[in-house]
């Protein structure tokens, strides 16, 4: 390995550490709380290397996103797509997302802690904004899948289909299944979309 190689994976390095600090301080403290002193100290660097690697707010929540998105690219690699139904893609929707809810439930509070301040903050919202984006997107290309596989209704309106289940799933996480279990929301929405004669 050259020293040049050498250098960008310690810098990478780094900046994972970095990362995994500010995501620990925002799910303790929220954003409100989120201080470069306290990072450098977690992570065990100064001030100006701190800054050396993210030199504003800004880039620290995008290497925060960057993070997330890391987690949910490993979560699907783990869960191969293809060939699958749009029924089926569906019903691995929701169990991705109640593994996350199970095994990270660090991660929802921090992407609710980020989505409540994208409200606020057009910068934070110029970085989460094409997060929820693409999940929505996501959801429409598997209700428009089942149109065509004739899995779901056909006067489904794939855009505001993946709205609603985008928007109950961010309220189960929310509320972290106060008014009720996650898999009878789940077999709610599917009902919903589902023709009767592919009800199983």
């Amino acid at each position: 390995m050259s020293v040049e190689q050498q250098k960008r994976g310690s810098g990478d390095d780094r900046r994972a550490a970095i990362g995994r600090a500010a995501r620990e301080i925002i799910v303790e403290k929220g954003l409100e709380g989120l201080r470069t002193r306290d990072i450098a100290a977690r992570v065990g660097i100064n001030i100006a290397t701190l800054h050396y690697h993210v030199p504003s707010k800004e880039a620290l929540v995008s290497l925060v996103a960057e993070t997330i998105r890391d987690q949910f690219k490993q979560q699907a690699a783990r869960h191969p797509r293809e060939g699958k139904t749009a029924l089926e893609l569906l019903r691995m929707e929701f169990d991705d997302f109640a593994e996350t809810m199970d095994e990270a439930p660090d991660l929802i509070i921090l992407l609710a802690e980020l989505t409540e301040r994208a409200r606020r903050d057009v910068a934070i919202s110029a970085i989460m904004a094409p997060m929820g984006s693409y999940w929505r997107s996501q959801l429409a290309d598997i209700l428009r899948l089942g149109i065509e596989d004739g899995s779901f209704r056909a006067d489904i309106d794939p855009v505001s289909g993946a709205l609603l289940i985008t928007g109950a799933l961010s309220e189960l996480a929310r509320t972290r299944g106060k008014f009720g279990p996650a898999p009878q929301l789940f077999a709610e929405i599917e009902r919903a979309f589902v023709r009767p004669s592919n009800k199983s």
